[in-house]
C-alpha cells in the first residue's frame, strides 16, 4: 500500500531517555491520522523527526515518497507544519508573515501576496492583517500560525495540537478547514489532547504511551477493543421503568442501572442483546423516546489503554501482537 508518509521502528534518545522505542506511523493519502498519548509519550517527537527537524537514532521515516534524513529538502517543499507554539514573528503584521514565507517558498510576490490575503480571508483574520502580531491575542496568533503552515499549498500537513487555546466556535473552524483540505487529497497527521476532535476528524487513530505504539485503529476499532458496550432506554412512559428495568436485566443477565432520571442502561456482550431487547419492548408495548446500543467513548478508551494495570490495555496488546 502507498503511504502519504510512514514511520516504521522510529527510535530516539534524549541521553539516557527514550523517547521513542520502535513507533510505527502511517496514513494513506487524503487522510487524518490522530496520534494521541499523554504527555510525554512521544507524540511530538515523531513529529519531528517526520518534518525533518530530528534525526531518529534508529528506524526510517519517509514522506511523499523521500526519504527525511537522506533527502530533507524534498520533503520539507511537500508539508505543512504547526507546532504546538505559535512560530510567527511578532514584529511583522499578519499580512507580512504570510508574504514572506511564501518568499521563501519561492512563490512570486503578487501569488504570495493573493496567498497571504485568501488565508487571512479564511482564518478570519482580515481585518488585522495589517497589525503587527504582537497585538494578536494567543487564539488570533494560533489561526495565523496554522495559516502560516499552508501557503505552499502542502500534500502532507503535521499538526500538533493545533486548537489549543482557540475557543469552541475556531476550533470547528479548524475542523472544518481539516476535513476541506483531505476533501482535497491533503493527508494529515494530527495530534491533540482533545479526544473528541479525534473522534471526530481522525480516519485512523494510533495511540503512544511511553515511546511505543499501544494501539492502532478506527475510533470504533478500539472502541471495540476495550468493549463494554451499553444499552441506554428512556421508556416514553416513566411508570413502566420496572417493567423496562426487568426486561434489561433479563436480556443482559446483570442488573440495569439508572444513569439519570428517566433512564436505564446495562453493560452487554454483544449487538444480540440489543436486538432481544428491542424485540422484548416491542411484545411488550412499551414505547420508548431513546434506545441506543454506545461504545464506550474515546475519552474512556484513552484511560483504559494508557492505564497500565487495566485489563484493556492488556486486551489492546493481544490485538496489536
Amino acid at each position: 500500500m502507498d503511504y502519504a508518509f510512514q514511520a516504521e521502528g522510529l527510535v530516539k534518545r534524549f541521553g539516557s531517555t527514550t523517547a521513542l522505542d520502535g513507533v510505527d506511523l502511517a496514513a494513506r493519502p487524503g487522510s487524518v491520522l490522530g496520534v494521541l498519548g499523554p504527555n510525554g509519550a512521544g507524540k511530538t517527537t515523531s513529529v519531528r523527526i517526520l518534518a525533518t527537524l530530528l534525526r531518529p537514532d534508529a528506524g526510517r521515516a519517509v514522506v511523499g515518497g523521500f526519504d527525511a534524513v537522506h533527502k530533507p529538502h524534498e520533503v520539507r517543499r511537500r508539508i505543512g507544519l504547526t507546532g504546538q507554539y505559535a512560530s510567527v514573528d511578532e514584529d511583522l503584521t499578519g499580512t507580512q508573515n504570510l508574504v514572506l514565507i511564501g518568499q521563501l517558498l519561492d512563490l512570486p510576490k503578487r501569488e504570495a501576496r493573493h496567498r497571504a490575503h485568501e488565508l487571512l480571508h479564511q482564518f478570519d483574520l482580515a481585518e488585522a492583517a495589517g497589525r503587527p502580531v504582537r497585538t494578536y491575542s494567543g487564539g488570533m496568533r494560533r489561526r495565523l500560525d496554522l495559516a502560516a503552515s499552508l501557503v505552499g499549498r502542502p500534500n502532507v500537513i503535521f499538526l500538533d495540537e493545533p486548537t489549543t487555546g482557540l475557543d469552541p466556535v475556531k476550533r470547528d473552524d479548524v475542523w472544518h478547514m481539516i476535513r476541506g483540505l483531505t476533501a482535497e487529497g491533503v493527508t494529515v497527521l494530527l495530534t491533540t489532547q482533545y479526544l473528541e476532535e479525534a473522534d471526530a476528524l481522525a480516519d485512523e487513530i494510533s495511540v503512544i504511551d511511553h515511546g511505543r505504539v499501544i494501539a492502532h485503529g478506527t475510533s470504533s476499532d478500539l472502541k471495540r477493543v476495550v468493549g463494554g458496550q451499553t444499552v441506554v432506554v428512556r421508556p416514553t412512559d416513566a411508570g413502566r421503568m420496572d417493567e423496562v428495568r426487568a426486561i434489561l436485566s433479563a436480556v443482559a443477565g446483570r442488573a440495569a442501572e439508572r444513569p439519570g432520571p428517566g433512564v436505564l442502561s446495562v453493560p452487554v456482550d454483544g449487538d444480540a442483546a440489543f436486538t432481544a431487547v428491542v424485540r422484548r419492548l416491542d411484545d411488550a408495548g412499551i414505547g420508548v423516546t431513546e434506545l441506543a446500543l454506545r461504545l464506550p467513548s474515546l475519552d474512556e478508551v484513552f484511560f483504559a489503554l494508557t492505564h497500565p494495570s487495566s485489563q484493556a490495555a492488556k486486551a489492546a496488546e493481544k490485538v496489536l501482537a
